[in-house]
């Protein structure tokens, strides 16, 4: 990776994170997203390919990962981004199940410092909400902007676009020293695929348990399982066939509906 590069996906990282200057619509909830950052560091790195291949086991992956009263069991947009730039820097002319193995290697590795940061950055805050809170038992609220805005996006952006720059610098060192991916053993790889493996079909599971509302609604689902699996459809095909069926099924509906109505 150039240093560019590198430059590149820590502010990613820093944008990605809740909180940040692009508010959180379009900062944690998309630019931190899994999938989103996989397309970002693939245009990045010039290997959205490869980058997607990783990105969409990491979403499904991390589909059930949540914050409860801001606790941050870990940093979705480091691991993502880490995860994907290890992959595509580490796993060149890797096998699909090597790029997923490696993408959670080094999200692993990212996760980990993301969520440390945010503790840091949790005790580091806590002058700054006294500052705020001077502010605001003076009724001084032009001011208020300054512990929000400036403190509170300088603390933000020393904890997350500082420290990946560092782990990014390090990855990128390494691979031109040696070549990392053969140092993992392969049962390593293959154990946190497994793993990674499980995890998506807990994310998976989490997103049938909102969706299947009526127990009919898992043959849909199993049809469209079939149609890739055994008819071997791709996901557009699937879901164009899906579209024919829901129209179809409108207009046998609201027909039955006219009928009855007319015939009250």
């Amino acid at each position: 990776m150039s240093m560019i590069q590198i430059i590149l996906i820590a502010l990613f990282i820093y944008l990605g994170s809740i909180g940040s200057i692009v508010g959180n619509t379009i900062g944690w909830y998309t630019l931190g997203r899994p999938l989103v950052a996989a397309f970002v560091v693939g245009i990045i790195l010039g290997d959205v390919r490869d980058a997607m291949i990783v990105g969409i086991p990491l979403q499904i992956m991390y589909m059930g990962n949540v914050t409860p009263g801001g606790a941050v069991a870990w940093d979705l947009s480091y691991a993502t981004y880490i995860g994907t730039a290890g992959a595509l820097v580490f796993g060149s002319g890797m096998d699909a199940n090597g790029l997923i193995g490696l993408a959670t290697v080094f999200a692993g590795i990212g996760g980990l410092v993301g969520q440390l940061m945010w503790n840091v950055s949790y005790a580091v805050n806590l002058p700054i909400n006294r500052i705020a809170q001077k502010y605001a038992d003076q009724g001084d609220c032009k001011k208020m902007y300054v512990p929000n805005v400036v403190y509170g996006q300088l603390i933000g952006f020393a904890c997350r676009f500082i420290p990946a720059i560092i782990v990014l610098t390090a990855m990128s060192a390494t691979s031109t020293q040696a070549d990392f991916a053969t140092l993992i053993p392969g049962w390593v790889t293959q154990t946190l695929s497994t793993f990674g493996g499980m995890m998506a079909a807990l994310g998976m599971g989490i997103i049938l348990s909102f969706l299947l509302k009526k127990k009919w609604y898992i043959c849909l689902f199993l049809a469209g399982f079939i149609l890739v699996t055994y008819f071997n459809l791709s996901t557009m095909g699937v879901a164009v066939v899906g579209i024919l069926v829901s129209v179809i099924y409108y207009q046998l509906v609201t027909k039955d509906k006219n009928n009855e109505e007319a015939d009250a």
